[in-house]
């Protein structure tokens, strides 16, 4: 009978961000959201005791509470904004995906259907 997941293996699976993703996201300066990450007000998780990270389920979660407490103006999102972060998300499966295909065709570029 195969095991189940554990916790630990199905956090990796999420992209953590870094103190500037975060800072992007919420409009903040990187030192506001290290200061928040202190107090407790941002979930984080610190790798290798040092780097904080933060988990994109949680932060799109405290979203709107942080940017209502620290008056932080709503901005419009761009379009080629919206593709680099569905880049960054994705970027794995896009290339696996690429690197398919060009395998793919070079493998069967020469077969004919005749």
């Amino acid at each position: 009978m195969p095991r189940p997941f554990s916790k630990r293996a199905i956090v990796f699976r999420e992209k953590f961000l870094t103190t500037r993703d975060v800072s992007n996201l919420l409009g903040l300066s990187e030192q506001e959201i290290i200061d928040l990450a202190k107090t407790g007000l941002i979930p984080h998780t610190k790798i290798g005791g040092e780097f904080l990270r933060f988990k994109r389920s949680n932060i799109l979660k405290i979203r709107q509470d942080i940017k209502k407490q620290y008056n932080v103006p709503h901005r419009k999102v761009y379009h080629l904004e919206r593709f680099k972060e569905f880049f960054y998300f994705n970027d794995f499966y896009i290339i696996s995906t690429l690197i398919i295909i060009i395998l793919l065709w070079i493998i069967f570029k020469d077969y004919s259907l005749t």
